[in-house]
């Protein structure tokens, strides 16, 4: 059987040398000459693009002014916000939004490593399994329901990462009033301001607070920290520089949330006490 479509293979490689020979081009150098001066062509007008960008630009490097082709630079990042919403570049979407199909931690690798691996292998081997030298679409039905099934799911994932909505943040700022009676703390208006910019500020990606917040990492819960006594200004020198009073800690420095911010975030640690009996 293998001998017999070697021998096929062989005679349609035959046929096709005859066929250039006969009334076709060779691949070399008529279709390289052909790539050669498309690629020139993409690159021509992609250092054409750049150049209008550039210098339909008004002003310096210090403006954020838009020019025909929109800015050079944007506004000066913010080191103390905590509204903005990490995402990925927009070819990246599709993997984006499976990241909330597929749930951190126990099946995420299945999304995000997983698939598109084994979508990635068979893309691959599909040239080596299907050697048919049909090239009519109609006669190939499986192979374009599967093109098309792949575009759609694609275009899909693509849309839906795109459009989706941060609500975390959001829906644990939520939970602070059922914190601050659960802690004792619901007259504590700097402890209660602290407690939604601890909920939105990226805190319990790694901490956990009163069964909220994520566990994977390993750090501390804090739904008892103030019981601790170790102060204000403890939790603030702590805040903007973790590694400066605990040697070698991985927690990332908080500075640039801003004094006013960090002591109230200080307040609110110390204000958990622990659940109130």
């Amino acid at each position: 059987m293998a001998s017999e479509r070697l021998i096929e293979r062989k005679r349609v490689f035959h046929q096709y040398k005859e066929d250039v020979k006969e009334r076709g081009k060779p691949f070399y150098p008529f279709a390289m000459l052909h790539d050669t001066i498309m690629s020139l062509v993409v690159v021509s007008v992609i250092t054409g693009l750049a150049i209008v960008w550039k210098y339909t630009t008004p002003g310096d490097h210090h403006t954020i002014d838009p020019g025909w082709l929109g800015r050079l630079y944007d506004a000066p990042a913010d080191p103390g916000t905590i509204n903005f919403v990490p995402r990925p570049d927009w070819y990246f979407y599709f993997l984006f939004y499976l990241l909330r199909i597929f749930k951190w931690p126990e099946t995420v690798v299945i999304g995000t490593v997983g698939l598109p691996t084994v979508l990635l292998i068979i893309l691959l081997a599909i040239p080596f399994i299907d050697v048919r030298p049909e090239r009519r679409l109609l006669r190939r039905p499986v192979a374009i329901v599967a093109s098309i099934l792949v575009v759609i799911s694609m275009g899909v994932l693509t849309y839906k990462g795109a459009t989706a909505k941060e609500a975390l943040g959001s829906e644990i700022v939520g939970h602070v009033p059922s914190w601050a009676a659960k802690e004792g703390f619901t007259g504590n208006k700097q402890a209660i301001a602290g407690a939604k910019i601890f909920a939105v500020a990226g805190c319990l990606n790694c901490h956990t607070y009163l069964g909220d917040g994520g566990t994977n990492l390993g750090a501390p819960d804090l739904s008892a920290e103030g019981a601790k006594n170790k102060g204000i200004a403890f939790q603030i020198a702590h805040l903007k520089c973790p590694a400066c009073v605990n040697s070698g800690s991985p927690m990332p420095s908080f500075a640039g949330l801003g004094d006013a911010r960090l002591k109230q975030i200080a307040a609110f640690l110390e204000a958990s006490k622990g659940p109130k009996k």
